[in-house]
């Protein structure tokens, strides 16, 4: 019978061995994607559990169907048609872009991409990886709690907070726009290499506007401060801004992307005024054990719907003469190239201020020129031509953000739209209406149909493009708004809805009947993410 001594010391020996294997498990991965551009190492995670039965941190919504079968030729193919040509020179401001969504402003683009790194954050993930799809989890909580903003708070992260642990920390003065306490994140200042920002998640530092929406989200919590009793505890101030910020997200962002009418079908106590325990919601699809997941359908395919609303440029400001691009096309990635682009990890230049009135519905704008109301453009199957050609620090291997999605989802093993489709009890849309191209009057009558690309697509079109497809079904002419429709917009609904019920923290768990504070309100008692910024401005 071993001694204590030799238990002991084969204890130690197994402690050691574990240490050893996870310190050359995190040597191999490369960490350099956890800075990409979100193209790169796409929304949600590379994570596909094998076992209908698996439920972790991911999971699947639709354990039992089975995944859609291509041919990879046939997807970059599908890819190349939904990449629009490239415009010889960008629509006047002074006439009508037929491309723009005119029932989504343009700044809901980068909230839904906000929202998205609230969610999910997997540093492991790559198009080239084999990743055991047993072990990897998603290293951000699947819920709206802003540990994108937060991270892991002023204890283990004072760098983030000022001396009195309660304010947020920003960086240099902004100019440009008419808000004087504008301000960039703060950053680190190396001898050499690029100026990044120190925040809790580094993707909200990829482009100029996510950029500015996290310094937003900081302002309004170092504003909450001051709203608040005096005494509050950090814990009681965060607790109130993770609440404010749950509204945006459910009482107006879902709403502008699915619909009302979608979210009081989950919700009907929105509609009927009602308590939640009266009216219970109506989740038919995302169902979880113990705690919620993060539906690898979701996250891999149909909330990447907001890679079609991209604009190919960007108004910032009134005072800057020229609009942005999102980013050069060209062979050169270095400053002063950058600056006409809209790029992040960097430090862009300081009169680089967005005036949110061109990115949200804060007032009255002209229907032309420099002021007016920048609209995302619509949801449908076409990119516009930048996102098929990503520069070289981004698209690396595969330039196509198009190819990227379809490739990664049928690696992925994610069943077809038409099969999820019937899964839900709602007929596919045949082959024949299943476009491919943008959602205009000009364009409409000559988009090819998918089996135009190949036969093979067939009743089997790739969940992402499908979502798509389903929600330009909603055109008529160009005035038409553009929202996912019955499969996207249900599951969307579901989802976020779900994680937040799931959430035992969230208002919706915790206090269903709450309100937004009164005060932060607009004329009409109404709070949304244009409210948020204007008195985020106040800090």
């Amino acid at each position: 019978m071993p001694s204590k001594k030799i238990k002991k010391a084969r204890k130690t020996t197994a402690g050691q061995q574990a240490t050893t294997d996870l310190h050359s498990a995190l040597a191999k991965l490369n960490f350099h994607d956890v800075f990409r551009f979100h193209g790169e190492r796409p929304r949600g995670s590379d994570f596909h559990p094998s076992s209908t039965l698996f439920e972790g941190r991911f999971g699947r919504m639709f354990r039992t169907l089975p995944a859609a079968e291509f041919a990879e030729e046939d997807l970059k193919k599908l890819a190349g048609k939904m990449v629009a040509p490239a415009e010889a020179r960008a629509t006047s401001e002074n006439k009508d872009d037929d491309e723009e969504n005119q029932g989504i402003s343009a700044g809901y683009t980068y909230l839904g991409q906000f929202i998205d790194h609230d969610l999910t954050f997997d540093p492991a993930s790559s198009l080239q990886k084999q990743n055991d799809p047993e072990a990897l989890e998603d290293f951000r909580t699947p819920r709206f709690d802003l540990d994108s903003v937060y991270g892991r708070g002023p204890n283990d992260q004072p760098y983030l907070y000022d001396d009195d642990g309660q304010h947020m920390l920003l960086g240099r003065r902004l100019t440009g726009n008419r808000d004087p306490r504008a301000r960039d994140l703060q950053r680190n200042r190396p001898e050499s290499g690029r100026q990044r920002a120190l925040i809790g998640d580094p993707r909200n530092d990829e482009n100029v506007i996510v950029s500015q929406l996290q310094s937003i989200m900081i302002r309004f919590h170092n504003s909450m401060i001051d709203s608040m009793p005096r005494g509050s505890t950090f814990q009681q101030i965060q607790n109130a801004v993770r609440w404010h910020y749950q509204w945006v997200v459910l009482d107006d962002f879902l709403p502008a992307i699915v619909g009302r009418e979608m979210v009081h079908a989950v919700l009907p106590h929105l509609k009927n005024k009602t308590s939640i325990h009266e009216d219970k919601p109506n989740l038919n699809f995302f169902h979880w054990e113990k705690i919620p997941f993060m539906p690898i359908e979701f996250s891999a395919a149909i909330y990447r719907f907001g890679h079609s609303m991209v604009r190919p440029i960007y108004r910032l400001n009134t005072t800057l003469k020229d609009r942005n691009k999102i980013f050069l096309p060209d062979k050169k990635n270095s400053l002063p190239q950058e600056n006409k682009s809209l790029l992040g990890f960097r430090e862009f230049p300081s009169n680089f201020a967005i005036d949110w009135r061109l990115f949200f519905k804060m007032g009255d704008n002209p229907h032309f020129g420099p002021r007016r109301l920048q609209k995302s453009y619509k949801i449908d199957t076409s990119l516009v031509n930048p996102l098929g050609h990503l520069p070289k620090p981004i698209g690396d291997k595969v330039p196509s953000l198009a190819q990227r999605n379809l490739i990664r989802g049928w690696r992925m093993g994610l069943p077809s739209g038409q099969t999820v489709a019937r899964f839900m009890g709602i007929d596919p849309i045949a082959d024949k209406d299943l476009r491919i191209g943008k959602a205009t009057e000009d364009d409409t009558a000559t988009n090819p149909a998918i089996t135009e690309v190949s036969g093979r697509f067939a009743g089997n079109a790739p969940l992402w493009y499908y979502i798509l497809a389903e929600a330009q079904q909603a055109f008529e002419d160009n005035s038409t708004p553009i929202r996912l429709g019955p499969v996207g917009g249900r599951i969307v609904t579901e989802v976020f809805v779900g994680l937040l019920l799931g959430d035992q923290h969230s208002f919706l768990s915790q206090d269903p009947t709450w309100t937004p504070f009164a005060a932060f309100a607009n004329n009409d008692n109404e709070f949304g993410i244009a409210e948020l910024i204007k008195q985020a401005q106040n800090a």
